[in-house]
């Protein structure tokens, strides 16, 4: 594979998480402005994934569905397609989310695929750097949970001293408690869609490398977990109405799954560090 090639398909990839990321904020949020940002960056992610399928067909001679793994950049080429049609003539988040989600998991697997079975040693650090990916952004959505913590910590603190009418001084410094609440929220938005992120590429890279993939591995198990625990935390905070002290006390236990998965999980682990 040629160096640009390979940086080619790496900007499909970051186009592609981004875009994704933003489709998550406008789920949980109806956030329109990020919506339109999603768009434009799948559309990108389209406009190269069309070039790649119109050489392979007019210059190559070679409709790419022949094998299964040509097969899943046409499907994943298929479901960008419809997911930008469906967000300009249908408002239906939870489906063009979740639409991405798996277009993005193809993507990724067709793509790793790919590099590690025809593309030489261009391929082998592309399937090297994803994994190097897939630890960074597990690390920064572990940096954002832990800010969302704090300011869940910082809301108890003040919800307390305020109950107890003491430590009038120290009040302003925190903050008011709508404030705090907003910035736990916000930070959970930033962290879960990293979090998913590195999950799939996690996984993917788990099945394409030479090294033993297991599904049922502490670490794999917790980090699927803690997902779906800040996702039930998201659900409780955005559909049910929850708030205050409650959800905070929820994001807190939450935090402390986090910990325990990287610390004890990644001991536990086969084949985390």
């Amino acid at each position: 594979m040629t160096l640009d090639l390979k940086w080619i398909y790496e900007i499909i990839i970051l186009f592609y998480g981004l875009s994704l990321t933003g489709y998550f904020i406008d789920f949980i949020q109806g956030d329109r402005k990020a919506n339109r940002i999603a768009f434009w960056l799948l559309g990108v992610v389209w406009i190269l994934q069309t070039i790649f399928l119109l050489s392979q067909i007019f210059i190559r001679d070679d409709f790419p569905v022949m094998t299964v793994y040509d097969g899943l950049y046409f499907y994943a080429w298929i479901l960008v397609t419809f997911s930008l049609v469906l967000n300009k003539l249908f408002r239906v988040d939870f489906i063009i989310f979740f639409t991405n989600v798996i277009g993005f998991s193809v993507m990724i697997i067709h793509l790793m695929t790919r590099a590690q079975s025809t593309m030489g040693r261009g391929g082998v650090e592309l399937v090297n750097e994803m994994l190097v990916v897939h630890i960074t952004l597990a690390i920064i959505s572990y940096g954002f949970f832990t800010l969302s913590f704090i300011f869940s910590v910082l809301y108890l603190l003040q919800y307390r001293w305020l109950k107890s009418k003491k430590w009038r001084n120290r009040l302003v410094r925190l903050g008011d408690l709508p404030r705090l609440e907003r910035l736990s929220y916000l930070f959970i938005i930033l962290a879960v869609p990293l979090l998913l992120i590195a999950i799939v590429l996690g996984v993917v890279w788990g099945y394409v490398s030479e090294d033993t993939f297991y599904w049922l591995d502490f670490k794999t198990v917790g980090s699927i977990i803690v997902f779906v625990v800040y996702m039930v935390w998201l659900f409780l905070k955005v559909v049910q109405g929850f708030q205050g002290r409650l959800i905070s006390i929820y994001n807190v236990g939450a935090f402390l799954l986090l910990l325990i998965n990287f610390f004890l999980f990644s001991s536990l682990s086969n084949f985390h560090f």
